[in-house]
């Protein structure tokens, strides 16, 4: 099974569709802050969460729910506005902000040093921020880089593409890693 979480109106064939609000195509209503998800553990073997995760006001419960449900090696994608951008700030739903970083809060290894009671484990296989081809084509990707952490509205959105790894790791601080960040240029409409 694959879930298309948040799916909203953007219904997806070949997925299961969850939302907060009943519509057209939607399989499953749940609200990812609060709800289990009626579906069975180790279940789902990927997961696609567009412009969901900075909706939430409780994303830890969110990530341990889709967890559960996880098939170990599932892949999750999720798309959000890159914190250090308007789209971040403006819409008045936004919850949070997310950056590079904050991607590792939902792997066990990140918790060596508190426990909030979270124990899914996700790790990190991949964050891509987007950047507009026309602008940032010719311009070396160090330069992107320094400006991406110096700078306003430089990357569009950035996609986390996490890994569940089933059973958890320790909460160690030797685990933790470094994301494989990667500079995507991509065509703004």
């Amino acid at each position: 099974m694959k879930l298309h979480i948040g799916c909203g109106l953007d219904t997806k064939t070949g997925w299961t569709n969850l939302d907060i609000t009943p519509g057209d195509g939607v399989d499953i209503v749940a609200n990812l802050d609060t709800d289990t998800i009626p579906l069975p553990d180790d279940s789902v073997e990927e997961i696609l969460g567009l412009h969901v995760i900075e909706h939430l006001h409780n994303p830890l419960h969110a990530m341990s729910e889709l967890y559960r449900i996880a098939k170990p090696d599932a892949l999750i994608t999720l798309a959000c506005p890159y914190g250090s951008s308007d789209d971040a700030w403006e819409d008045p739903t936004h919850v949070r902000p997310y950056f590079v970083g904050s991607w590792s809060v939902f792997g066990q290894p990140y918790y060596w040093r508190a426990d909030y009671g979270y124990r899914a484990d996700w790790q990190i296989e991949t964050v891509m921020l987007q950047l507009d081809r026309r602008i940032w084509a010719s311009v070396p990707a160090e330069d992107a880089a320094a400006a991406i952490h110096t700078q306003r509205n430089i990357v569009h959105q950035q996609v986390a593409i996490l890994r569940a790894i089933k059973p958890a790791r320790p909460r160690e601080r030797d685990l933790l890693e470094q994301p494989d960040l990667r500079l995507q240029l991509v065509n703004i409409a």
